[in-house]
């Protein structure tokens, strides 16, 4: 049985905090910020918490399940 292997893009885009949560930052903070208010880039710099639907899901990627 080969090893399991986790998803690359899971890994650059998800971090686990120290409670076993899943830390994940916003989109469309890239680029096309000129039309953008200084208040939604702010809030936008903020990283959230993945939602718990998809917790499941994305531990899978991870192989952390």
């Amino acid at each position: 049985m080969p090893k399991m292997k986790t998803k690359s893009s899971a890994k650059k885009r998800f971090k686990l905090t120290g409670t076993g949560k899943l830390k994940r930052k916003h989109a469309f903070k890239s680029h096309i910020l000129t039309k953008k208010t200084k208040k939604q880039k702010r809030n936008l710099t903020v990283s959230g918490l993945v939602h718990k639907v998809d917790v499941s899901n994305i531990k899978n990627q991870l192989c952390l399940k």
